[in-house]
């Protein structure tokens, strides 16, 4: 059984009357992926474009769409702006970029936007003419100076055939947005993070390689959270089917001479340096230049060379500036990852146990325990996404 925070975050979803109104469910689904609980809100005029059902269907939950909607609920609009955790208005029209501006409140929506102390966002999503209209652009510049977060719609071809500005952000823009939004602070404002992840591929001809089953998951949410939390982050991945999270710079490597060039390079201007990647610990002596036929070219004896230990090389030289490793075991998981703690000189190890299916290589969930000279910490089991903010958080706390 997954392991469930104490306070699950809500975000209460606003959909608005646009043609831009479906893409809400995928806005919904990619929430519920990060660990957040849905709620959401229709106005009349978005129930022309996607019904309630579907959206009851996804959440699990009712579906606001009237002041007057539930009798066990008759004043709704207050206890849905208490329940967010934040309030995400996407798409959203002119019409209620402009309630908002002029503090209008006669519907559902607009008086639960007057009424909650949650952080709002909305992502606009318009015809060009109504998008560059004086009257919008001063209504958001209004709501801006409020502390609206508006995530700015982006050029292209709109469903009324014309081309320019008004078609709605990406989704991943748009969720990644709110999520900082939801988890974020300036814990880490002005620092920079080096993160590793995903594994290293050693080449022994041009078709096999020594690899191992890393994802890069875990790599990638402690990436996602110290952006969150306000670094500059670097990640150096291995090979990865994962998209690079935005605002965070990416550098594809391969092998772990490849990663230890790049950290190496890097680590001069890193306050944190991670280091989440499976790296291969031994390469092939030489790299054919064909592919090995394993009858007469003894493919069983190709010969290994151990590769450059990156953990130990840049804790060598760290100075103040603190390095986290990781120990993924599948026995005696603290006494190895105490000893690699000691052996690598490093500020704390990450140790989790790959032989379990919830903490195994490509799950989302992950059990570690967090390990420095003063202790360990359990970490309960939880989704990858959440564990590297409570990682990152801890890292932080060893920042001088």
């Amino acid at each position: 059984m997954s392991h469930q925070p104490s306070h699950q975050p809500c975000v209460l979803l606003c959909v608005t009357g646009c043609i831009a109104a479906y893409k809400a469910c995928e806005i919904t689904r990619l929430l519920q992926k990060a660990g957040v609980r849905v709620k959401v809100l229709m106005t009349d005029h978005a129930m022309q474009f996607v019904g309630p059902t579907t959206f009851r269907a996804l959440t699990g939950e009712k579906v606001a769409c009237g002041l007057f909607d539930d009798p066990e609920d008759p004043i709704h609009h207050i206890s849905l702006a208490q329940e967010a955790d934040l309030v995400l208005v996407a798409p959203a029209t002119a019409n209620i970029i402009a309630k908002m501006a002029h503090g209008l409140a006669d519907d559902l929506l607009s008086t639960t936007l007057l009424a909650t102390k949650a952080p709002i966002a909305i992502a606009p999503a318009m015809n060009t003419g109504m998008w560059e209209a004086a009257a919008t652009q001063e209504n958001i510049e209004t709501i801006k100076r409020r502390g609206c977060r508006v995530i700015e719609p982006v050029d292209g071809r709109l469903a009324c055939g014309d081309v320019g500005s008004g078609k709605l952000a990406p989704v991943d823009g748009i969720v990644d947005a709110a999520l900082r939004l939801l988890r974020g602070s300036n814990l880490l404002s002005g620092r920079s993070v080096l993160i590793t992840a995903a594994g290293t591929q050693e080449p022994i001809d041009p078709v096999r390689f020594i690899g191992n089953r890393s994802s890069g998951k875990f790599g990638y949410a402690l990436a996602r959270a110290a952006r969150d939390l306000g670094a500059s982050v670097t990640l150096v991945s291995g090979p990865s089917s994962l998209a690079a999270p935005s605002g965070v710079e990416r550098i594809d490597v391969g092998t772990a001479a490849e990663m230890y060039d790049a950290v190496d390079s890097l680590f001069t201007g890193a306050d944190l340096l991670i280091c989440a990647a499976a790296v291969a610990d031994y390469t092939p002596a030489h790299t054919a230049s064909h592919k090995l036929k394993k009858a007469y070219e003894h493919l069983d004896a190709i010969e290994l060379v151990e590769t450059k230990d990156i953990l130990a090389a840049m804790t060598a030289k760290k100075g103040e500036r603190v390095v986290v490793g990781f120990a993924a075991e599948t026995n005696d998981l603290l006494d190895h990852a105490r000893s690699k703690l000691v052996a690598k000189k490093c500020d704390a190890i990450v140790a989790n146990d790959v032989s379990q299916p919830h903490s195994t290589f490509g799950a989302d969930t992950d059990k570690v325990w967090w390990i420095t000279a003063d202790g360990d910490e359990e970490l309960p089991l939880a989704r990858k996404e959440d564990l590297g903010y409570a990682i990152i958080q801890r890292a932080a706390k060893l920042l001088p």
